[in-house]
């Protein structure tokens, strides 16, 4: 009796046009792994190893950071389809910040040298990455610009426009749930009672409908457009 030849199991690869995660995930090897994630769980602190890139795959994050006195201020929700901890690609050591689940969450861990090896391999990845990677920098400079030279109530609409993922394929209106009014007045850097008097401001005028959850209407662009 003959006995049969291994077979070495294939190796798929991603499809040319877009970054097809679940394709991803049925290649993956122990340098991937997906994690589940309830509302507040710690994904990486402040000062943690950087050694791997997440991506979200349903759900969304919250980053932040503390300073040396311990107040800790929002610097972004990212939500699916969304890359971060990806400081440990340019030489980061260190997590310079905290990402916390932002309600049940699914993300994909990968680790370092593996996600420089497929970046170099599929070109599909590489192409969503990079690409995403100069609308993040367009998106850090625009918030300097607006944190410089805007009114907070401008900078109150901008942020939750870009909250509702404005632009994005989800529609004309999105709903926020679990966003407070705390959590706004640490991502515009202005002091809750001022949120809130903007808030009462933009419902009145019919831009957001604010009972516990957030509506967002995208008449409220024009608040940002106004000079």
């Amino acid at each position: 009796m003959t006995t049969p030849s291994r077979k070495q199991p294939l190796k798929r690869s991603l499809p040319k046009s877009e970054f097809d995660v679940q394709v991803f995930l049925d290649s993956s090897g122990v340098s991937r792994a997906v994690k589940e994630l309830q509302k507040g769980d710690v994904i990486f602190s402040q000062g943690d190893s950087a050694a791997s890139v997440m991506y979200i795959q349903k759900g969304s994050v919250r980053l932040s950071v503390v300073n040396e006195s311990g107040k800790e201020a929002v610097i972004a929700i990212l939500g699916s389809g969304e890359f971060f901890g990806e400081g440990c690609l340019a030489g980061q050591t260190v997590r310079f910040g905290k990402a916390a689940a932002f309600g049940r969450t699914t993300i994909l861990v990968i680790d370092k040298q593996e996600m420089l090896k497929v970046l170099h391999e599929q070109h599909a990845l590489s192409d969503r990455f990079i690409s995403y990677m100069l609308e993040r920098n367009i998106r850090v400079e625009e918030d300097l610009i607006d944190q410089l030279f805007n009114s907070s109530e401008k900078r109150l609409a901008r942020a939750l426009l870009l909250l509702a993922r404005y632009g994005k394929e989800d529609g004309p209106h999105a709903v926020l749930a679990n966003v407070s009014q705390e959590m706004l007045a640490e991502m515009i850097g202005t002091t809750r009672p001022r949120v809130n008097f903007f808030m009462n401001k933009f419902r009145k005028l019919g831009f957001i409908k604010y009972n516990g959850s957030i509506e967002i209407n995208t008449s409220l662009l024009s608040v940002v457009l106004h000079d």
